[in-house]
Parts: structure tokens; sequence; C-alpha cells
């Protein structure tokens, strides 16, 4: 039977592994397949830009359907490795990631649309753009997942507070980008660009210091290094 700390430790790597692989996966479907053949504000040479590589497209679309399965498994594997610090509010973290990956699948589904209105490239634009917006919009509950998790990593007492730090200034940078989409016309900051460290950090935590880390929680462990022999002595004489 596989102990806490092995399925922590485990659930730790596959949270990192997850991570990692949806930042290249994302990168490379975002900048290098989708973004690479949408010209802005020019329809007819976004479609036939994608008319003349479909097959990139497709494949740039295909890699955001994998980054949205990987955030279902990265969810479950985070709630795993934050649970003991707080139970409920690992749930409601791994809630929100899980509610942010369903908003962004019906936001890549604007890009299958636009594959099939390339005849008519100003509904096709229109479709793209609705996915950029509801991507947007989605940020908000993103942003609250890393709020929830910046504050189970200062709390925890296995993980530096600064990655807890980090990770809420993530979560604020996000959830500035989405309210902004909403409440500013024509927003064009993206906050979260400049905010991100935290998820990297966050990456690199899980994989290195998470696959040999005891996970003790932090009051128990600050209690050790205090009084390291609890032994009570009774005087002599």
């Amino acid at each position: 039977m596989m102990s806490t700390t092995q399925t922590l430790r485990r659930a730790s790597v596959t949270a990192g592994i997850g991570l990692a692989l949806m930042a290249v996966l994302a990168a490379f479907g975002v900048f290098g397949a989708v973004s690479a053949l949408i010209t802005p504000g020019d329809a007819a040479q976004t479609a036939q830009d994608i008319a003349a590589s479909p097959s990139l497209f497709r494949l740039g679309i295909a890699c955001l359907i994998v980054v949205v399965i990987l955030d279902v498994i990265v969810a479950a594997a985070l709630f795993t490795v934050f649970a003991p610090v707080n139970r409920m509010v690992s749930a409601m973290a791994a809630g929100f990631r899980v509610a942010y990956a369903a908003v962004y699948l019906v936001a890549i589904s604007q890009l299958v649309i636009a594959l099939q209105l390339l005849a008519d490239p100003d509904q096709a634009l229109r479709a793209i753009d609705a996915y950029t917006t509801i991507w947007h919009v989605g940020l908000i509950l993103f942003g609250v997942h890393l709020l929830l998790l910046g504050y189970l990593a200062f709390r925890s007492g296995f993980m530096p507070k600064i990655f807890g730090i980090l990770l809420v200034i993530a979560g604020l940078g996000y959830l500035a980008d989405g309210f902004g989409t909403v409440l500013v016309p024509d927003y064009a900051i993206s906050i979260g660009a400049f905010t991100f460290v935290g998820e990297v950090a966050l990456i690199f935590w899980l994989l290195i210091s998470g696959s040999r880390n005891d996970f003790r929680h932090g009051d128990t462990h600050h209690r050790d290094e205090l009084d390291p022999d609890p032994t009570v002595t009774a005087p002599v004489g």
C-alpha cells in the first residue's frame, strides 16, 4: 500500500509534468499555429492564410484541446497535494480550474466553427474573435483558482511562502485581464503576461522539491524545530 507521502509526491510530479506539457502545447497551439495564421482586423487575409495552411490550424486546435484535458488532470493532482492543508479550499481551487477548462473548451469550439466559415471571411473572423473573448473572460475563473492555490501554498508549511505570494500576484493579473475584457471597451492590455512568474515557479517546485518533500504541515515542523527533544526530565536533588 502506498504511503501518504508517496501519494503526495506522485501527485506533485503528475501536476508538474502536466503543467510543463501544457506550457509547451499551449505555446505551440496559440503562438505557433492559431495566432500565426490570424491577421487582426483583416478577415480576408486571415481566411486566406488559414485556407492555405488548414492542417497547421487544426493541429493548433488539437493541441489546445489536449491542454484542456491536462488542465483537469492537473486540477485533480493539485487537489491531492494541497488537500492536507485545507481540503475545502483545495476542492474549491480544483473546481475553479475545471470550470475554467470547460469555458476554454467552449472558446476552442469557436476556432472549429471558424474553419467551417472560411468561405465567409467576416463570419470566420467573428468566430475567432469570439474565441479570444470567451478565453479572456474565462481567465476570471483561472485567476480565482490561482488566488486559492496561492493561499494554500502560503499556509502549507511545506512550500516557501514566496510561492504563495507569487501565485496570488499571478491570479490578480488574470483577474484584471478578465474583468478588463468585460468592463473596458477594446481592452488590449495583458497584465497576466507579466505576472505569470508564480506559475513557472510552481512547475519547478512540483517537479524538483515536491518529488522528495515529506509534506509535513508547517505548524508541526516549526514546533519540532523549536523543541527537537520533547522529553521532560525531572530535576535531580
